[in-house]
């Protein structure tokens, strides 16, 4: 539990500490985009209402709210889930980078009324439209590690 809950701090500020070097520092709010390393990297600024590729979007408050009590409830029964079924070292980073992922984006909800993607990474002679961020990488890797992982390290009691 305490590596899980490690994994999900580290995720949540790092997330919100580029959001806000991003945000806040550099402005790209205002500029909307910056090539750091063109075509692979680029700062391409998007407030995402939805969830992965604006699937779900809207501008009501109704969808931000919702949106935000869905990723509390998931991030609630992952949490729950790993404290009643004890997983192994791999299971529990897992749930860790999905919790902290899924907190990240909720302080951007709250804070921001969407959350804040920049991230992009292209190919020369692909220009990929969409833009992510920290807590989505870490969502990613975790839901796809909970799915792997599950089950790993477990005592053998039935």
């Amino acid at each position: 539990m305490r590596l899980m809950a490690r994994f999900a701090a580290a995720v949540l500020l790092l997330d919100q500490v580029t959001k806000f070097i991003v945000v806040q520092w550099i402005g790209l709010d205002r500029i909307g985009q910056m090539a750091v390393l063109p075509p692979w990297l680029n700062l391409r600024m998007a407030w995402n209402r939805g969830i992965n590729f604006g699937l779900f979007a809207g501008e009501d408050e109704i969808t931000r709210w919702a949106l935000v009590v869905m990723a509390l409830a998931i991030s609630a029964w992952v949490w729950h889930w790993v404290s009643r079924h004890p997983q192994g070292l791999r299971g529990q980073v897992a749930a860790g980078l999905l919790i902290g992922g899924a907190l990240g984006n909720v302080i951007d909800r709250i804070a921001y009324g969407a959350v804040a993607d920049f991230l992009n990474v292209s190919a020369p002679f692909w220009d990929n439209p969409f833009s992510f961020n920290v807590a989505d990488i870490a969502i990613f890797l975790g839901a796809a590690g909970l799915v792997l992982f599950t089950g790993e390290g477990k005592s053998g009691r039935g």
